[in-house]
């Protein structure tokens, strides 16, 4: 009896299936978050583009986005292929020029691995040319 534990103590069948069944979820979390995280800054950074371009048309060009619907409908325009309502942009004209501002709900792919929302938020203001 000594002898068949001392021998199944020296078997190494079957460990390469033990470690990756330990490794591998682990490696599924860390490719999933990196992936997660990686769309995040990629709306945030497409939302400060919009709001940027937007804010800029409003203060130099008149003729595109005269109005306040108008600069809303630019940076909708410009934060394509994100679906935002319009709802979500202001437009304005504070003491630094023109402001345009959004603020966005974020929702994750894989909400069991993050079972939160985030607001992504952007907001830019461009100096009025005269």
């Amino acid at each position: 009896m000594l002898f068949r534990v001392g021998r199944a103590m020296r078997e190494d069948r079957g460990s390469s299936a033990i470690e990756f069944a330990l490794v591998f979820p682990v490696f599924i979390l860390m490719v999933l978050g990196i992936f997660e995280f990686s769309r995040a800054l990629w709306t945030k950074s497409l939302l400060n583009y919009a709001v940027q371009s937007a804010a800029r048309c409003e203060a130099v060009d008149s003729a595109t986005c005269g109005s306040t619907t108008d600069t809303i409908a630019y940076a909708v325009q410009n934060s394509s292929p994100l679906t935002i309502p319009n709802g979500d942009f202001t437009a304005s004209t504070q003491s630094c020029g023109s402001q345009v501002t959004v603020a966005f709900p974020f929702t994750f792919i894989v909400p069991q691995m993050f079972p939160f929302n985030i607001t992504l938020s952007a907001q830019a203001c461009y100096p009025k040319q005269t």
